[in-house]
């Protein structure tokens, strides 16, 4: 069933009247969707979830009557924010596409020593609203109620101090050692109720920058033997962290 997002001035007694230019698009022009098929529409403004059958396809909005609603929540207890030191390529899209589906609440692009990307103010502002549809894109087809929301890029530094707020910090790093260490550091984000992941550019990360990090806080952790890519790392945290705080 497909899933989208509507506001709640959009839920009227008569049932749901989705006016926004892009959903409406996406409904009747993409999926070509037609009365009588159902459809599931989430409000992140009250945490609600209407399971629909579209009525009516008129001139600027769809109506869809409401058959059943829940509050069920699809979101993992812990906030987690994901640092992304920049990629190469759309390498960024492919990220943000997968951490959406994993679970994450927020994803923060980072400028890093070792990031080759830079961005002017134009370029950037075009790469993260492209960013933040892909996002919403990938909360709606994995069923999200909240849409997680890809921030301007920032330096290392503001990322670090933006991360000293959490309740915890993680840095996997390549020269770190110690499983069992990272283990136990995995264990204890349980119960917690944000936590932070930093995850090096292609070059991995300065040292330096792993000791501003370490020094805000921040566990360095492995993850294992082999060296992962950039958009390997951090879906291989943020599936650890989905497996361990998923509730039933």
């Amino acid at each position: 069933m497909h899933q989208f997002f509507i506001k709640a001035d959009e839920i009227r007694e008569d049932g749901i009247r989705i006016q926004d230019p892009g959903t409406l698009n996406h409904i009747v022009n993409v999926l070509r969707m037609k009365p009588g098929e159902k459809i599931r529409l989430c409000c992140q403004e009250n945490s609600r979830n209407y399971l629909c059958r579209i009525k009516e396809i008129l001139p600027g909005e769809v109506l869809a009557g409401i058959e059943d609603i829940d509050g069920e929540s699809r979101e993992l207890p812990c906030r987690i924010t994901l640092y992304q030191g920049l990629p190469k390529g759309d390498k960024m899209e492919w990220i943000i596409q997968k951490a959406v589906e994993l679970g994450v609440d927020r994803i923060v692009p980072v400028s890093m020593k070792r990031s080759v990307v830079r961005l002017d103010e134009k370029r950037q502002k075009k790469k993260v609203d492209r960013w933040n549809g892909i996002a919403m894109s990938a909360a709606g087809q994995s069923g999200r109620n909240h849409i997680p929301r890809v921030t301007e890029v920032i330096s290392f530094s503001r990322a670090v101090e933006d991360a000293s707020c959490l309740d915890a910090i993680l840095l996997p790093y390549e020269e770190a050692g110690g499983i069992a260490h990272t283990r136990e550091v995995f264990q204890s984000i349980r119960g917690k109720g944000s936590v932070g992941i930093f995850i090096g550019p292609e070059g991995g990360f300065d040292e330096a920058e792993v000791r501003k990090a370490g020094e805000a806080g921040a566990e360095v952790v492995t993850l294992g033997h082999r060296i992962l890519r950039t958009e390997t790392a951090g879906m291989t945290v943020l599936s650890i962290l989905m497996y361990l705080l998923e509730e039933d």
